[in-house]
């Protein structure tokens, strides 16, 4: 239509003027037909220049005919039509439409050597089409070239460039992250700022990298260039370092929200709350609880569940009950996983059979039993167990070693169409493994595989250290192959398990050839695989080999602790290396016998109840507030005076008294030792010095200590003075009825 209104036009002797003639070219090229438009262009007699071919170059980039829009660029030249930065910026727009950035980055080089260059606006548009591409290194090169051309970078390419790298749901790698570092600190000398979604994604990413210092400033730096947070800003950045267990921070990035008269929201208490409770910090949780309350801020369910999971965790059951019905006076019902978590609580507090009654009501099978925990409403028939629930119950039982109880749980929540998963699975077996019963774990095991789950590095390490303690070790090494089979790497725990497991059949040859094995295969030996090693060592009379591994875990990186210590000084008591067992005393006090310790339950951590027990340390654990040293001196005393090394042991005892000044059955225990050795020495002087400390005390003495203080003077003939004191006893005599063995005659 439009050719035969143009052959009309010039048949009636009219010629178009160069609007209609760049129009209609347009048209022509973007179907493609640029030769038609050549033709046209000739016939009306136009002479090509740089406007007409900007034109045409537009409509064959609109038709994506890019090769011919580019030879058309060069055709340009040669009929001296000079391209400028109209033409350029249409090519680059083009290109950029179609993604085709390969051809955008030969057109950029072109234009900018004939001082050509994009417009703010597409430079922006550049950056982010290739950070969308995950061309973050060309982008940042843009980002540079910015400066240059005239347009530096601003808000909005900045607010691009780390938003794409920071945006996602998955950590940026460490290189990319250190690169939204660097542009991030030239925003901030260039005087821009995040906006509100950036930052809290860039907190996000410094967190997941440890950088919490750099995570908390960022809204201080922000709030300096003007920047102003919301409530879902702070409440973000609270939350990433909350989840990083920074719980300080995220307190004084607290107290500054509310300094600068934000005013935090439900979820902003609520994620506070759950993580102070999750650190222990139950008192400072229940502050901020009624506090909330306080400003006009209704807690959510969500937060009523946080705290009644903590005060169950902790054992503070009374509290827990009352702030259970704290919150269904308030009119805040429990859900379901109010009630997962309430079971899960009950359970880690020792308390199965209220957990029990919990999971009865649910079901409707507890009859006339009640249950503080449970709240009868209209809303209550439609809360079922789900698999959370079924997961704390099953966990809890297996933990408690009701292992059968839980099993037919397993079947119950079966047949209400609730499908265990991998969790519950995994509990069981090591229920199952713990009691010692080795068959119904693999059928568990089975059951678990043909449901489709995958075993974990969890799964195989409970049946593997089973099956070592069982001493089968043949199906030990078959659950190992199949666990190599599957894919499924063994971690350092599952190696401790197979080393201790070998230990305790007195395979320390085989131990110590797994423990070169494991790290040749990249991992790492910790402290509780090297102890149980040191301490299957010493049992298998090899103490010096143990002595060689206590050196070489130190040399290569691992620190030893007061259990791996209190293992190898017992050992070289027993063969009669006591120097080597004081020198072993001496460097474990410099270097592991902090004053600031806590408790025995840090120096213990990692090792078994079990493990512990087996080493005679679980009733120190609970008798003493800290470590222990005292009972490692008492054990050194008493070697040390048994050996007839009297001088060594009085000065080992001077010690103890320094660093353990109140007297406990540990330190009874080295008097007799000492006592006894130096009365048979005939230091009767010595040994009556100690006699009188332990009364001085307010200590009565064991009737083994008067003993060997009347053998003594029996011995250098001291007859009355031996008369003496059995008079003596025989009038305190009583005092020691039913607590002594000791036969008089």
């Amino acid at each position: 239509m439009g050719f035969r209104v143009q052959k009309e036009m010039s048949e009636s002797g009219f010629c178009m003027d160069k609007f209609t003639i760049g129009c209609f070219a347009h048209a022509l090229c973007k179907k493609g037909r640029y030769s038609d438009a050549l033709d046209m262009i000739q016939r009306e007699d136009f002479k090509l220049d740089t406007v007409l071919c900007t034109q045409m170059i537009s409509g064959l980039m609109e038709a994506s005919l890019f090769d011919e829009a580019v030879s058309f660029l060069h055709r340009m030249r040669c009929n001296s039509c000079i391209p400028n930065i109209v033409t350029y910026r249409t090519l680059l727009s083009g290109f950029l439409k179609k993604k085709q950035l390969g051809w955008c980055k030969r057109i950029i080089n072109m234009m900018m050597k004939e001082g050509c260059n994009p417009n703010q606006s597409l430079f922006n548009s550049l950056v982010h089409s290739y950070c969308n591409a995950r061309d973050y290194t060309y982008a940042y090169k843009l980002l540079k070239r910015m400066s240059a051309c005239s347009c530096p970078p601003g808000y909005v390419v900045y607010n691009i460039f780390i938003g794409s790298i920071c945006g996602g749901e998955e950590l940026p790698d460490p290189e990319l992250l250190a690169l939204a570092e660097k542009v991030y600190e030239e925003m901030l000398a260039s005087n821009c700022v995040l906006n509100k979604v950036n930052t809290a994604n860039f907190a996000r990413c410094l967190c997941g990298v440890e950088k919490f210092d750099k995570a908390f400033q960022i809204i201080k730096v922000m709030m300096k260039k003007g920047f102003v947070p919301d409530t879902s800003t702070y409440s973000k950045v609270i939350t990433f370092l909350c989840q990083a267990m920074k719980v300080e921070k995220a307190f004084l990035l607290f107290q500054e929200m509310k300094n600068v008269g934000v005013k935090p929201d439900v979820y902003t208490y609520t994620i506070l709350i759950d993580s102070f409770c999750k650190a222990g910090l139950i008192e400072q949780a229940q502050n901020w609880f009624d506090e909330m309350r306080s400003v006009g801020c209704s807690p959510n369910v969500v937060t009523y569940t946080a705290l009644l999971h903590a005060y169950l965790k902790a054992k503070q059951l009374p509290q827990a009950s009352e702030f259970f019905h704290r919150m269904v006076d308030a009119g805040c019902l429990p859900n379901a996983i109010t009630y997962s978590a309430l079971i899960d609580g009950l359970c880690k507090a020792g308390e199965i059979q209220k957990a029990c009654e919990v999971y009865a009501k649910l079901i409707g099978t507890s009859g006339t039993v009640e249950s503080e925990f449970y709240f009868e409403g209209e809303h209550t028939d439609t809360i079922a167990p789900n698999v959370v629930t079924y997961g704390a119950l099953v966990d809890g039982l297996c933990k408690a070693h009701k292992v059968v109880d839980a099993h037919e749980l397993l079947d119950a929540m079966l047949s209400t169409g609730c499908e265990p998963n991998h969790i519950i699975y995994d509990a069981l077996i090591d229920g199952f493994c713990k009691v010692g019963k080795i068959d119904n774990a693999q059928e568990v095991f089975l059951r678990m595989t043909k449901c489709g789950y995958l075993p974990t590095v969890h799964t195989y390490t409970s049946l593997i250290d089973a099956m070592f303690k069982d001493k089968r070790l043949d199906l030990a090494m078959k659950v190992l192959s199949q666990m190599l089979e599957g894919s499924c790497t063994p971690n350092v725990v599952t190696y401790t398990a197979m080393i201790d497991g070998l230990c305790g059949i007195g395979e320390s040859e085989k131990a110590l050839k797994l423990l070169s094995m494991m790290k040749q295969k990249g991992c790492s030996p910790n402290v509780v695989t090297y102890t149980a090693l040191i301490d299957g060592l010493g049992k298998s009379g090899k103490v010096d080999m143990g002595l060689q591994l206590f050196t070489q875990m130190s040399t290569q990186g691992c620190a030893p602790n007061y259990v791996t210590y209190r293992v190898l000084i017992n050992h070289c008591c027993a063969a009669g290396l006591l120097d080597e067992a004081h020198s072993l005393l001496s460097e474990m006090k410099q270097t592991y016998w902090p004053k600031y310790l806590q408790g025995y339950s840090f120096a213990v951590q990692g090792f078994s109840r079990k493990f512990i027990a087996s080493l005679g340390l679980l009733e120190e654990m609970e008798s003493h507030g800290t470590v222990p040293i005292a009972p490692v001196y008492g054990l050194l005393i008493d070697n040390f005076s048994k050996a007839g090394r009297l001088e060594k042991a009085l000065e080992l005892h001077k010690e103890m008294m320094e660093v353990s000044p109140s007297l406990n059955i540990t330190s009874k225990v080295a008097y007799a030792s000492l006592i006894q050795a130096l009365c048979l020495a005939s230091h009767l002087e010595e040994a009556f010095g100690l006699y009188n400390e332990m009364v001085r005390k307010g200590v009565v003495p064991e009737l083994s200590v008067f003993v060997c203080l009347i053998k003594g003077l029996v011995k250098v003939n001291k007859w009355n003075e031996a008369l003496q004191l059995c008079y003596s006893i025989c009038h305190e005599g009583v005092k020691w009825q039913g607590n002594n063995s000791f036969d008089g005659g």
